[in-house]
């Protein structure tokens, strides 16, 4: 069974960069790449679909803000052009210093997610994804299961 793709976001503030490492990643066939233009575009994102790894240059306020709207898995990589005080409570897993190479990031990306599974496999492995959908007929989908039928 071949493996999901895993879903990274990357949320750069010049917009010429964020094409150029959203191409480099894109190129990897094992990774689906979005790239957003803010903070808002991004967290409309996460409550329609699961992401994996964000890659941001926005600073550690954007980041733990993102990891508190997400499900658990995502792991945040943050871009930094100065050295400076960034810590794991930030909500910063990862942090790569500016100007690096875009393969030098895909390294880094791969690396980060085969350390953890991202937050598909962890509710399949909770057991949230499993149901069995017949018991409900052939096209129906309860919205509200647990009210009593009118």
């Amino acid at each position: 069974m071949p493996q999901p793709l895993k879903t990274i976001a990357v949320l750069i503030a010049n917009p010429a960069l964020s094409s150029i490492l959203t191409m480099t990643l894109a190129a990897v066939p094992s990774l689906r790449v979005r790239a957003f233009e803010s903070e808002t575009a991004l967290r409309a994102y996460l409550d329609l679909a699961p992401i994996d790894l964000v890659v941001t240059d926005l600073g550690g306020d954007i980041a733990r803000r993102i990891r508190n709207d997400a499900r658990a898995g995502l792991q945040v990589i943050a871009l930094q052009g100065a050295v400076g005080e960034v810590k794991r409570a930030d909500g910063i897993d990862e942090v790569i210093m500016k100007p690096m190479s875009p393969r030098y990031l895909v390294e880094r990306v791969l690396a980060r997610l085969a350390r953890r599974p991202g937050p598909v496999e962890t509710l399949r492995r909770r057991g949230l994804l499993e149901r069995d959908w017949s018991k409900f007929g052939d096209n129906v989908v309860p919205l509200f299961p647990d009210q009593p039928s009118a």
